[in-house]
């Protein structure tokens, strides 16, 4: 038998323990602030119904849905006709579940399915693994974890606030210091096509202006052409888009430029008052960054838009929301208002690694190695281990009889700060030696001693 060649699906990986640390650590700080602002914990099944999942995110997202095939004789209702009639006709027979797409759908599902035993307003986050069938590249992958965290049940911009806030405190936590919260509402950009004379079409302006970052206005100005836009209702975008002002600048510019807009207005009237909040809890806007252009390309948002950005990276976006009117509305129950956000993790490591801002030391899991010359030191070495442990230290000892330098060196490898050396006067005294792999200090100590020295 030819032996097989090991490999990994394109777009996923693996994360080594030192990735695993850093990106728990990661993962602790966002969840320990959700937790804090109220928001309580759900996981979902890792796949759902098709039937739940198709239709939600337009057809270049059903595309890249992964579906899976029903287990058994997939094939034992599939029909010559149906394959010849393609992939539409072949696919509800042979698969009738996928892979979870985004965290958002799956949720909707959830409050319908228990809105009786739920609390409304109902705050909850979640951070699971979600898949794409994408192109892989940089930055890319089919498998990658999102963390999100949503308010449904309420219309009040107290929530919008929130979300301001957990993104400020998890990027002090991470110690992320150069980045902006870019905030907008959809109701802005709609105010913003009835007053260039292209009413309702807020939507094929959005697809536009949202690549301003990557091609430039030229280039914009081509493209809304391009979706016959007038040149009149073009050149009308031209003081928006070069809008250099402070935040509440940029709000008294637009009310004058959507005076004549009643849902642009509405969305001004917004947006002060989720500023309003700000000033009232405390915290200045700092960050906090008003992007009268900004538009998510999602079309399900309806009220504030939120998108993170870090300053000075090869990164892009590292996270994004929004409010929506009625996110449980494809499954029948209507009007329930919510606001959501997403932390990429992902990019948020790359950015921390390219920063080179991940704590050093914390997250190397074992502080201690315990190492011996013969079975005498191991035996005695498992009463030290069993005290370290009780008292919180994450410990180790070396488990083989050997060499004390290859004890040391497997010390270093792992990078573990402590090692008690245990030889004969050790045993002799009831006393341990302790060894700062970092000083290179080393002192004999009673146990109660080195234990406090550790800790």
């Amino acid at each position: 038998m030819a032996v097989q060649k090991p490999s990994l699906p394109k777009g996923t990986r693996d994360f080594n323990p030192m990735q695993m640390g850093r990106r728990n650590f990661i993962f602790d700080t966002i969840k320990e602030s959700f937790r804090l602002f109220g928001f309580q914990q759900l996981e979902t099944p890792t796949m759902e119904n098709l039937s739940t999942l198709t239709g939600k995110y337009g057809d270049e997202g059903d595309q890249l849905i992964f579906k899976i095939l029903n287990s058994g004789d997939f094939l034992k209702d599939v029909s010559a006709e149906d394959l010849a009639s393609g992939a539409g006709k072949t696919l509800p027979k042979v698969a009738e579940k996928g892979l979870r797409y985004d965290l958002t759908v799956p949720f909707a599902r959830y409050v319908v399915m228990n809105r009786n035993d739920i609390t409304l307003p109902f705050k909850r986050f979640q951070v699971q693994p979600v898949w794409r069938a994408d192109r892989p590249q940089k930055g890319r992958y089919r498998e990658f974890y999102q963390c999100d965290a949503d308010v449904v049940g309420t219309d009040s911009l107290i929530c919008e606030l929130e979300i301001l806030l957990m993104i400020k405190r998890v990027f002090s936590k991470l110690d992320i210091k150069d980045y902006s919260i870019k905030i907008n509402n959809r109701k802005i950009l709609t105010g913003l096509a009835d007053v260039i004379g292209e009413p309702g079409r807020e939507s094929a302006l959005c697809v536009a202006i949202d690549k301003l970052d990557k091609i430039g206005w030229e280039k914009v100005k081509e493209e809304l052409a391009q979706r016959d836009f007038s040149k009149d209702a073009i050149e009308k975008l031209n003081p928006i888009i070069h809008l250099e002002k402070s935040n509440l600048d940029k709000l008294d510019f637009l009310k004058g430029f959507l005076s004549t807009s009643e849902v642009g207005r509405q969305g001004i009237v917004e947006l002060e008052e989720v500023f309003e909040f700000l000033q009232s809890y405390g915290e200045d806007q700092s960050h906090v960054d008003f992007d009268v252009v900004l538009a998510r390309g999602l079309s399900y948002y309806t009220g504030a838009i939120f998108e993170v950005k870090v300053n000075n990276v090869s990164i892009g976006s590292v996270g994004g929301g929004g409010r929506y009117d009625n996110l449980t509305g494809i499954f029948g129950l209507e009007g329930v208002s919510g606001v959501g956000f997403s932390f990429g993790v992902d990019r948020i490591y790359d950015v921390m690694e390219e920063l080179d801002i991940f704590p050093q030391g914390q997250l190397n899991e074992t502080k201690v190695l315990i190492t011996h010359f013969d079975e005498e030191g191991q035996k005695y070495g498992l009463t030290v281990l069993k005290a370290l442990r009780d008292n919180g230290i994450s410990s180790e000892i070396y488990p083989e009889l050997g060499k004390i330098k290859k004890q040391f060196t497997y010390a270093d490898k792992k990078q573990i700060p402590f090692v008690i050396i245990l030889g004969a006067d050790e045993l002799a005294g009831g006393k341990v030696s302790l060894k700062n792999l970092e000083t290179g200090h080393q002192e004999s100590l009673s146990l109660a001693d080195a234990l406090a020295q550790i800790q």
